[in-house]
């Protein structure tokens, strides 16, 4: 069974924090997506608010503390990211652009991607569109067709609830589609040929 890893990130600053929730429940669908596929799925979740100390020391020393190390290498390992980012200003949070900004923008290249945003209204989720999607398109990042925004509403018990998880799911669903196959930049495993089959390709190069 092949493994895929998903590491999610979430730049909420509260406790608790909607965007961890939203986060969380990207997590989940998208590991049983890929669970049904026939994948293994290993996902971890990135606070990036304890990394906050970390990333701006990094700025200023050019040095990663192991813990910011540690994640970094899991993002550039990763088959797949869960991005998740409260609104500020228009904008997804300084926070969540300054972890950007401290990876190698190489490292992304061909990943595959869903977005996800929290906000006080629904005029925010423009954000994705407008911010979120063209940060990541500049990484050369592939991006779900869906990404998912997420406001007071949604953590109802009403309708609003049931719209989001299927939002949810979709997503999810996106995510792991492009998550099939062989991935971008993933070396294809090495295959031992019989001798016979090597000695007539020398022979044939004649």
């Amino acid at each position: 069974m092949e493994t895929r890893r998903i590491t999610v990130l979430s730049a909420g600053l509260g406790v608790p924090s909607s965007s961890r929730l939203l986060a969380d429940q990207l997590a989940a669908a998208t590991e049983r997506e890929l669970t049904a596929a026939g994948y293994n799925a290993v996902v971890e979740v990135v606070e990036l608010r304890d990394l906050a100390v970390d990333i701006a020391n990094n700025f200023v020393t050019g040095y990663a503390a192991p813990r910011l190390a540690e994640v970094i290498s899991d993002v550039e390992q990763s088959d797949g990211i869960i991005a998740v980012t409260p609104v500020f200003s228009a904008s997804y949070s300084g926070l969540f652009k300054s972890f950007i900004d401290v990876l190698d923008p190489k490292s992304l290249d061909g990943k595959a991607v869903l977005l996800g945003a929290t906000g006080g209204s629904d005029r925010h989720q423009l954000m994705l569109d407008h911010a979120m999607r063209p940060l990541f398109s500049y990484l050369r990042t592939r991006m779900t067709s869906t990404a998912v925004f997420a406001g007071p509403q949604d953590w109802g018990n009403g309708d609003g609830g049931t719209s989001l998880s299927a939002r949810v799911d979709q997503a999810a669903g996106e995510l792991v589609q492009l998550l099939d196959g062989p991935q971008p930049g993933r070396k294809a495993p090495e295959v031992s040929l019989p001798f016979e089959q090597l000695l007539a390709g020398i022979s044939g190069g004649r």
